[in-house]
């Protein structure tokens, strides 16, 4: 629901104000790698030009008996932008990174200024020569719009004064509804069977989750008893791949990326799983709740002008419009990797034929506006602790981009203060994709080892398609 305006500031939407509950306090954390040395006095310039000309960037969080209220408020960039003093000869700089990440998850947000934060950790890695992390609560936006604002900040690298290209994602092909006369509308009325039964069905296993549906217990789950989400020291690992391999699956498939990334996903569960656990999980329930962003990101270039004061306020669209998707994941291992592919791309497809978000979001509404904000919180941290991770993909732009100068290597967003225990993001930028892995590290206690299952999964399917094509041609 959008935030109305008044002279006294904007108050909160039912979903922001759902992000200030004490069990479901959630904060985004985007890792900005760049390929030099960052500039602090380089980054508070282009910053004072453009992000604090945003007006959520721009507003501290008031509380107003029960509610609670953004109001504008000038923004001292020395209170935002964090550069410590670090020794340059460390014995390994990503163990610090790593660490001092972790750390940052400990540390409340300042309810005096605007709720966000920028560390700038100059410290050269295998990947980049500096990092950059943002420190955002959740209830100033959700993760697509604030991606899109950030990536607003950066220009191309081969042309300065351009914004980044992002591609379009385009909607599925209806190609099996061409043509005409009795088979069309058989068609037609199929499909309209098929999803209101989907969502039926997605109903039911939605509300059941609330009530007492849950996962297998398994090395990779948090839930009640753990308390992942009031726990300290989230524990956040990455690593970039080829994003011409996904292309290369998505392509001899004739799949989406999505379906690619999210069958390469479970073939790491699987691997993750067998290992730790020493058996198939054959019968092992695991599954993912998905975020869907249900209001479409503002478009970069309208941000850009947005903080260029060139946009009046009000025409743009912004705030947490979120829902979940429930996705069940395939934990068994495959003899052909290619089945984990197989076996995602028919999950995707039953839930883009299902009208659960809408649902779900109509129903989370329903909750806050009938039994107010703590209420509803509990709800939402029972139902999400009754699965066992959370996944999300965004895309990012096809070119090299530069962030106020700075040159970037890769971007690695997540977040945490909810209660899994595992939160899997995928990140696409020029020609890489970036695998962001987000834990509590009192349950999974090898989260490295589950990115290498990750990255180990992804070559294993694109060798096992690079052995067939001489077959298939053949």
């Amino acid at each position: 629901m959008e935030e109305s305006s008044n002279s006294g500031g904007e108050w909160l939407s039912p979903a922001a104000r759902l992000f200030h509950a004490p069990s479901f306090n959630c904060h985004i954390i985007a890792i900005i790698g760049c390929r030099t040395t960052m500039d602090p006095n380089s980054i508070k310039l282009g910053l004072n030009q453009s992000l604090i000309h945003h007006p959520r960037f721009s507003s501290k969080l008031v509380e107003n008996g029960r509610k609670m209220k953004w109001i504008p408020t000038p923004v001292n960039l020395e209170n935002h932008i964090i550069t410590p003093n670090l020794d340059q000869q460390m014995e390994s700089p990503t163990q610090f990174i790593e660490n001092y990440i972790s750390h940052l998850t400990t540390i409340p947000m300042d309810m005096s200024k605007p709720l966000w934060e920028l560390h700038i950790l100059n410290l050269k890695t295998t990947e980049s020569e500096s990092i950059g992390i943002f420190k955002i609560h959740h209830s100033m936006g959700d993760g697509a719009s604030l991606m899109s604002l950030l990536l607003a900040c950066t220009r191309k690298t081969c042309d300065p004064q351009s914004l980044p290209t992002v591609p379009v994602q385009k909607r599925a092909s209806d190609s099996g509804f061409s043509g005409g006369g009795f088979w069309w509308v058989f068609l037609v009325i199929w499909r309209m069977l098929r999803l209101v039964l989907n969502t039926l069905v997605d109903l039911v296993l939605f509300v059941s989750t609330i009530v007492f549906l849950r996962d297998s217990e398994t090395c990779l789950k948090g839930g009640y008893g753990k308390k992942v989400e009031m726990k300290k020291g989230k524990r956040f690992v990455y690593c970039s791949v080829s994003l011409d391999d996904v292309k290369l699956i998505k392509t001899h498939m004739d799949i989406t990326i999505n379906d690619v990334i999210l069958g390469v996903t479970q073939a790491g569960l699987s691997r993750y799983l067998n290992r730790e656990s020493g058996e198939n999980n054959k019968k092992k329930r695991v599954r993912a709740t998905v975020l869907v962003n249900l209001r479409p990101a503002p478009g970069i270039q309208k941000l850009a002008e947005l903080m260029d004061k060139k946009e009046k306020k009000g025409k743009w669209g912004w705030g947490n419009r979120i829902a979940y998707v429930v996705v069940p994941f395939n934990v068994e291992l495959q003899k052909d990797p290619l089945d984990y592919i197989r076996k995602a791309k028919v999950s995707i497809d039953r839930k883009k034929l299902s009208l659960e978000p809408f649902c779900t979001f109509a129903l989370a509404e329903f909750l806050i506006f009938t039994f107010g904000v703590k209420v509803a919180s509990i709800i939402a941290n029972r139902f999400l602790s009754n699965t066992t991770l959370a996944f999300s993909n965004v895309v990012g732009p096809i070119e090299k981009i530069s962030f106020y100068g700075h040159p970037i290597s890769f971007l690695a967003p997540s977040v945490y203060g909810h209660p899994h225990a595992l939160t899997i993001h995928f990140q696409s930028y020029a020609k890489k994709m970036t695998i962001v892995v987000a834990v509590d590290p009192d349950i999974i206690l090898h989260p490295h080892k589950l990115l290498e299952d990750f990255e180990e999964s992804l070559l294993l399917i694109r060798d096992s398609i690079k052995y067939k094509e001489p077959l298939d041609a053949a």
